[in-house]
């Protein structure tokens, strides 16, 4: 049995490259970039426009002139109106080209508007005031998004003002959820009294959902020879295989054996923490990794979040998240050797600090508690008491 630290060092020591792709870049949210992108042109492409109002030379104010003709009406989108007369102003919207002949924009708030002539109501005006010049955010050719960056929806605002309609992105792992039991049908069933509804392939599907993998899933039956086919038939398919359950020490867990049978490489057996003890990880000698998390909803939950999630990350070259820590709420006692992941409810104190307050359940098979819970609190293998106002890690989920 290993530690967490160890186990995490392991997983995180099998990250893999597994190349780019294209896509249109509409589709690229939460992707992460492999490839730089420059601006075809200056940002902002001319002197723009910031406010609804009149653009005038500044020389007439300078020269004592605070009535303006208005000489035409120029939208965003428009062709430039040029002004040819000291006392002329052009009346132009937010969003529209400078004309040449014009170097400042009074916005409508300082004006009176009457009879086709716009007077100045103030004395506060600056040459060049409310526009925003040509080149002012980046220069033609310059780098605007770089390789490793995530894609946000403002850094999709800039792919789509660059012109860039495909992204070269990197190549997530496919991935199948593979459950197994006979205790376990689905979802649209009605189960037995000694039968449950099958929910954790479904809850590691959407977590994996929220970053960008459309995972397939595959139920197997406790026979060990279907187990082995079917195994060996997703070795061959995929990257990753996720096992939820099938991997303990119960006289119905084939995996282990179909697993070794087929060449998997045991990387570790059992981690020192709560939930999750039972966790197995291992290497196909192709390549596939096989992450076969305990079948208990929570220890699943956890391990997924815990390691998974960690190595998906250093695999498409995101940054490691930011260890996240947060303030115990209550006193908590845990008599046993091992790491503990409490659940916890999270809210912010007067000192806008991170506050856990332990959710407490019935073990790792309380799925329900996860619904009142916002993270995991990783609680030290060293001691058995906690107090409150003490400071620990936190996993959010």
């Amino acid at each position: 049995m290993i530690t967490v630290e160890e186990a995490e060092k392991i997983i995180l020591a099998q990250a893999t490259d597994y190349g780019a792709e294209i896509i249109p870049f509409e589709l690229a949210l939460g992707r992460v970039l492999a490839e730089n992108i420059k601006a075809d042109r200056d940002l902002p492409p001319f002197d723009r426009v910031t406010m609804d109002g009149i653009a005038i030379n500044y020389d007439a104010v300078a020269d004592g002139i605070s009535t303006f003709k208005i000489k035409a009406t120029q939208a965003a989108g428009d062709e430039p109106v040029e002004i040819e007369e000291n006392d002329e102003c052009v009346e132009i919207m937010t969003g529209a080209m400078l004309p040449a002949s014009a170097d400042t924009i009074i916005r409508y708030e300082d004006l009176s508007l009457r009879a086709g002539l716009a007077t100045l109501v103030t004395q506060e005006i600056k040459r060049g005031q409310n526009i925003h010049y040509k080149g002012k955010d980046k220069k033609h050719n310059d780098q605007v998004a770089e390789i490793g960056q995530v894609i946000t929806p403002a850094l999709i605002s800039m792919i789509a003002s660059v012109g860039e309609t495909e992204l070269r992105v990197k190549k997530l792992p496919r991935v199948v959820i593979i459950s197994s039991g006979d205790e376990l049908v689905e979802v649209d069933q009605i189960p037995s009294p000694y039968q449950i509804r099958r929910s954790n392939n479904y809850t590691v599907k959407a977590v994996l959902q929220q970053h960008n993998i459309e995972a397939n899933m595959l139920h197997l039956p406790d026979d060990p020879e279907v187990i082995k086919k079917q195994l060996k038939t997703c070795l061959e398919n995929y990257d990753v295989l996720l096992l939820s359950g099938g991997i303990s020490m119960g006289k119905f867990d084939y995996m282990p054996k179909a697993l070794e049978e087929l060449h998997v490489e045991q990387l570790f057996y059992k981690v020192q923490q709560r939930p999750g003890k039972p966790f197995w990880f291992g290497k196909h000698n192709k390549g596939p990794l096989v992450f076969a998390f305990p079948g208990n909803p929570v220890a699943t939950f956890m391990c997924l979040h815990r390691y998974f999630l960690p190595w998906l990350n250093a695999s498409v070259g995101k940054e490691p998240q930011i260890t996240m820590r947060a303030v115990l709420n209550n006193r908590v006692s845990f008599h046993h050797p091992l790491k503990y992941f409490l659940q916890v409810k999270l809210d912010q104190n007067e000192y806008c600090q991170l506050v856990a307050t332990p959710v407490e359940g019935n073990g790792s098979g309380d799925f329900a508690n996860l619904t009142d819970t916002d993270a995991f609190m990783e609680l030290p293998a060293q001691r058995n008491e906690f107090k409150k106002g003490e400071v620990f890690k936190i996993y959010t989920f």
